[in-house]
């Protein structure tokens, strides 16, 4: 069906609702309540796990909410801040760049940005899901709250939930002239400005307008030697602006964002000495020397949504989300970190999305419900050369080039019902069924001489190409949930669940068609299935102590099945040593783990309060079934790999004093966070792979009463640990093991690739807000 039909279809169905809807006259209502960002009480924050309105202590889900205040009272910059203190969770930049997002939950994710490969944390910006990574990682300003959902989501978020999902949620606009401005400056020259101003438009405070502008920035970490540009900078504009209308039965947001990052290319440290020229290692891992700088790094991104949500009678509420999302980037990566013209990847990523979202709501008393349908019609272009310099034959540099061009349709219908026995007894029992198909056009193809025409090179194809074809898959998974709850107070909840979460099939666009035996189409050679994960989860939450001390738990099991192991290898193609695509359903995972949050007053007076709180995550993650070919002969190698970007153990603290001062209260904080080993890949490799590290963290902030004005001094990793967060090996390895041929033997590249990016270092910035 093709996407214009079905919207209009859509829009019709909206339309009729929410003239339903709409019948009665707009009046004037207050300003939208915003949940509470007290300190003391995370419990009563207000989030929409479940696509409605439920406290935090209420909803029976591993879930960690933070309000927009308490997000600005740490400090925290952009949404992988949350990998600090959200328990199992990874969130970090993808290598190259400021703003491909890397995300893990519970052991599932995805860490390669290419077209044909899917997210397994889906990433929701207002119920809108971000279908590809780059751009994903948002700045955080004008947000209401974050909320972090562990484990599959695939009832009511749908495909590509496998891991959780992390929902930003805007703040909703108030009945009254509001203007805010934040400003921040810090280390490394960071300069950060942003201003948001709304209205009413009406005199009765119906209709309402506002927006917001960004400009976000900062020198670089370390340098880049050979182009003399900063490393590690940041050079953002970015603005949302929204349009509201606010009655007794309709509530409607017209809202668009935009993001301009004009921030310089991320290049790696090295870790070994050139492996030809002999060029040292740095002593500054921010520091760099990857000569390539065409195309000039730089990310666009923007998108327009329409959320109505009508509410034609008591028992019922009817909501449509309308959405159109567009990004393009473009980005010099040196793999191999040195000047000379090899291993070097120019890439283009151009990704735009349509979607449409219904769903109707009934509240029937003991019985409340939630039917839906999703699509989503999306593209994905990936193109990038891979350049290598040859010294045999003759010297010349060899290019292969990648075309992969993949289209997304998906359909999916879901309901979830919960039923309340008792007053303190419940059953929620859920399903989404999804249609998903792949249609995909991939081409490699090698140049010789220079690079291809798509960046500006005169090479010369040569041979035929090693991949050529348009082909198409469709994949359908029906994904159940099931909840018991149990609520013996207003202040405890109990709950078991068990839920599945399924990501899509593709295409890998690194491999190489030409290998296809005989009788298999290069289509079906290159294609992988979908993965499915089944989890089983525990969970207990309450009030203690006069609510004094609040406390999240849950343990969980999964079942993770035909993992989708997307990476690359050198392979000899044509007779030349290049880049291919190595993606197989590998086989099976085991995850199992527990995750603790809490918060517990430990004074409470007129005088002052302390607050401690904390998380830790514990999480068993292997796989039970690997297989490889190691000598042509299909091997398992389990026992071998790791699940990658999961560390063991993960967790935070942190003690918060405010007390009372003049006409406003004074808080001061103290904080650390930890993780335990982590694995880049699923092959060790103790060049890059993270040791356990702790990082600490300080603020002081005063607030003025009513929150007017605050002013506060931030301090970021204090002890300056260098944590490495990616990185990039091709270097020769046992097939079985994993483990490096020692004398290292480069595999790509006459210099060899070994190298790591890194989070950021010390910094020290004042922040200061004023509010009209």
């Amino acid at each position: 069906m093709h996407t214009h039909t079905l919207l209009c279809r859509a829009s019709l169905i909206a339309s009729a609702l929410f003239s339903l809807s709409a019948m009665p006259a707009l009046a004037q209502d207050k300003a939208p309540e915003q949940p509470s960002a007290s300190n003391d009480d995370d419990s009563g924050i207000i989030v929409t796990a479940r696509r409605r309105e439920e406290t935090l202590i209420s909803v029976p889900i591993a879930i960690t909410a933070l309000s927009g205040d308490q997000l600005a009272a740490k400090g925290a910059m952009d949404i992988t801040a949350l990998a600090d203190t959200v328990p199992n969770v990874t969130l970090e930049s993808s290598r190259a760049t400021n703003s491909t997002l890397s995300a893990f939950i519970r052991g599932v994710g995805q860490q390669d940005p290419v077209s044909g490969f899917e997210q397994g944390v889906g990433i929701y910006l207002d119920d809108v899901y971000l279908n590809r990574p780059q751009a994903a990682v948002l700045d955080i300003y004008d947000v209401q709250r974050i909320e972090v959902l562990r484990g599959p989501q695939g009832t009511l978020y749908g495909r590509n939930t496998v891991g959780g999902a992390v929902k930003y949620v805007s703040r909703k606009l108030d009945d009254k002239l509001h203007i805010a401005a934040r400003g921040t400056y810090g280390s490394y020259n960071q300069a950060d400005g942003v201003l948001t101003v709304s209205t009413p438009v009406t005199s009765d405070g119906v209709v309402r307008v506002g927006g917001s502008v960004a400009r976000l920035t900062r020198d670089g970490f370390g340098k880049n030697l050979t182009t003399g540009l900063d490393n590690y900078d940041k050079n953002v504009w970015a603005g949302r602006g929204t349009l509201e209308i606010h009655g007794d039965s309709i509530f409607a947001r017209l809202s668009g964002d935009y993001t301009h990052d004009m921030s310089n290319p991320r290049g790696g440290h090295r870790f070994v000495p050139g492996m030809v020229s002999g060029t040292p290692v740095l002593a500054n891992v921010y520091d760099t020397q990857g000569g390539l700088n065409t195309p000039k790094q730089d990310v666009k991104a923007w998108g327009v949504s329409l959320f109505l949500e009508g509410h034609p009678a008591d028992w019922l509420t009817v909501r449509s989300i309308t959405a159109f999302r567009k990004d393009d980037s473009t980005s010099p990566i040196d793999f191999d970190a040195l000047p000379a013209q090899d291993v070097d990847v120019p890439g283009i990523y151009r990704n735009k999305q349509t979607s449409q979202e219904l769903q109707a709501l009934f509240n029937f008393g003991k019985l409340n419900g939630l039917v839906g349908f999703y699509y989503l019609d999306a593209s994905a272009l990936t193109q990038f050369d891979v350049r290598l310099f040859l010294t045999y034959p003759a010297p010349t540099l060899l290019t292969a080039y990648t075309d992969a061009d993949i289209r997304t349709e998906t359909m999916a219908g879901f309901a979830d019902f919960s039923y309340d026995f008792t007053d303190q007894l419940s059953l929620s029992v859920g399903g989404r069924y999804t249609w998903d198909r792949r249609d995909g056009y991939i081409l490699r193809q090698y140049y010789l001489g220079g690079g291809s025409p798509v960046f500006g090179g005169a090479g010369i194809p040569y041979l035929a190409p090693l991949t050529n074809f348009r082909g198409s898959n469709s994949f359908t998974k029906f994904t159940p949930k099931a909840t018991l709850t149990f609520k013996p107070d207003s202040d405890t909840t109990l709950y078991a669940s068990y839920s599945q979460g399924f990501k899509g099939g593709g295409f890998d666009p690194r491999g190489v068609g030409a290998s296809a035996p005989a009788g298999v189409t290069q289509a079906q050679f290159l294609s992988f299935k979908p993965e499915k994960v089944d989890s089983y989860e525990v969970g207990y939450k309450a009030n203690l102590f006069d609510r004094r001390l609040y406390i999240a738990t849950a343990a969980f099991y999964m079942d993770y099945t035909d993992v989708q192991i997307p990476g690359s290898v050198a392979c000899t193609v044509g007779g030349f040593t290049t880049f291919c695509g190595v993606v197989s359903n590998a086989g099976k995972a085991r995850m199992k783990g527990f995750e603790f949050e809490g918060r517990a007053k430990l004074i409470d007076s007129d005088t002052g309060t302390l607050t401690l709180s904390g998380s830790v995550g514990y999480i068993d993650a292997k796989y039970t079934k690997y297989v490889t070919n190691v000598a042509a002969t299909p091997t398992d190698v389990a026992r071998y790999r790791h699940v990658q970007n999961t560390p063991a153990w993960s967790g935070s603290a942190s003690l918060d004093y405010a007390l009372p001062v003049a006409d406003g209260t004074l808080t001061l904080s103290g904080g650390m966070s930890f993780k335990s080993k982590t694995y880049q890949f699923e092959i060790a490799n103790p060049y890059i792979d993270q040791p356990a590290y702790q990082l600490y963290d300080a603020s002081l902030v005063y607030r003025a009463r009513g929150g007017r004005w605050s002013l506060g001094v931030f301090g970021k990793n204090l002890t300056d640990k260098h944590v490495k967060t990616s990185g990039y090996t091709y270097m020769a390895v046992n097939p079985t093991t994993g483990d490096l041929i020692t004398p290292l033997v480069s595999s790509l590249g006459k210099e060899g690739v070994l190298s790591a990016f890194y989070g950021n270092p010390r910094q020290v910035f004042v922040t200061g807000t004023l509010n009209f």
